[in-house]
């Protein structure tokens, strides 16, 4: 566009409050006309700051199992006061220790023969409530049997001279017992347990 052109382009475009063209600022001197009527620059685009990338979310951590507790096996001390707990039972139901710690020779076998039987029965009463027995090899006293190959020295004991290998064929002289449960008394806290039986003091 010529000077001329852009003269009168210039001037109907301050004559209506519009911007003048980017032309004509390049021939005004600096400071001529205000900013308003300057031609609006192109804004320079910043470069955008570098974004941190955000945190993702951690998965939902699922907490570790536990442990289980191990269950403490028995010590000395507890095999001892069931031990004693279940004397005390025997001493109470069938007065087993008075029994075993008397003199029998004095006694005539009447005597002895009446005494073992309240024994018995107060005996077998704690047998029968803290165990469950069966026969090992069952059969009859004197009954031919045979010890098959591998068995248990721990279930069946060999009497006599063994030759060879098994399996033995013999006679059965008894027939073992097996504990298929047991069930001992509940021991109570803070009980003194080598006292299997009171004193008894009649007042």
């Amino acid at each position: 566009m010529s000077r001329i052109g852009l003269a009168f382009s210039s001037f109907f475009r301050l004559l209506f409050g519009k911007r003048l063209s980017p032309d004509v600022v390049a021939y005004l001197p600096e400071g001529a006309l205000p900013k308003a009527a300057l031609p609006e620059a192109k804004a320079e685009k910043k470069p955008a700051p570098d974004k941190k990338p955000e945190p993702r979310p951690e998965p939902d951590k699922k907490p570790e199992p536990r442990p289980e507790p191990v269950a403490k096996k028995p010590d000395g001390s507890a095999q001892r006061d069931g031990a004693l707990a279940l004397l005390a039972l025997l001493q109470r139901e069938g007065r087993l220790i008075d029994f075993l710690r008397e003199p029998l020779d004095s006694y005539a076998d009447a005597d002895i023969g009446a005494a073992a039987r309240d024994v018995h029965r107060g005996c077998k009463k704690v047998v029968e409530q803290c165990f469950t027995l069966e026969a090992v090899m069952p059969g009859e006293e004197d009954a031919k049997v045979s010890v098959p190959k591998g068995f248990d020295p721990g279930e069946v004991r060999l009497i006599g001279e063994a030759r060879g290998e098994p399996p033995f064929a013999g006679t059965l002289r008894h027939h073992g017992w097996r504990a298929t449960r047991t069930q001992l008394p509940a021991l109570a806290d803070g009980v003194d347990r080598s006292i299997v039986a009171p004193a008894e003091v009649e007042v």
